[in-house]
């Protein structure tokens, strides 16, 4: 396993959409390994392969152990998901990502959200995620579409610092 560089905002892989996986092979097992490393390395709670420069969609999950958020303390790797059945019930939290060094901001993402796709084996698989983990999922996923959090933060929180400037309560970052 090998920890790889994570690509900043500014890299253009981000702000494009990724391509599907056709089939599964052993590079596809090691960069599932390398991006839980890296993730892991890198404090996240999530990866998305166009993050280290592949365009392709696979993401890593996981949540520490936490009884106040089901499917917390798994370590899911998913190819080619897919997001479905949001919940109209809709929760603002504050968001950090890794390829935004230093940004902070609350992002509204559904409580609740269907995910299916494939495991790092083939199999399909098709879950329920909730809370914490379906905020996670729904994070990852806008990587694999070329959206970043930053796109997606309310005007007044989205402002982190990097390159900001605020005008009449108006966000106007460089994201």
């Amino acid at each position: 396993m090998m920890i790889r560089k994570i690509k900043t905002i500014g890299d253009p892989v981000l702000r494009k959409k990724a391509r599907k996986v056709d089939k599964l092979n052993r590079d596809h097992q090691k960069l599932i390994d390398d991006m839980i490393e890296t993730m892991r390395a890198s404090d996240g709670i999530g990866l998305a392969a166009p993050q280290i420069g592949i365009p392709e969609r696979i993401i890593v999950v996981e949540l520490e152990q936490d009884e106040n958020n089901p499917g917390s303390g798994v370590t899911y790797a998913l190819v080619n998901p897919e997001l479905s059945n949001y919940s109209t019930d809709k929760d603002d939290k504050p968001e950090g990502c890794l390829s935004i060094p230093g940004w902070a901001g609350e992002v509204a993402r559904s409580l609740r959200v269907t995910v299916k796709g494939m495991d790092r084996q083939g199999n399909r698989v098709k879950f329920e995620a909730e809370g914490a983990v379906a905020r996670a999922f729904q994070h990852e996923v806008d990587h694999l579409d070329g959206v970043l959090s930053s796109t997606n933060s309310s005007p007044q929180t989205g402002c982190g610092g990097w390159r900001t400037k605020i005008r009449r309560r108006r966000c106007n970052c460089k994201w």
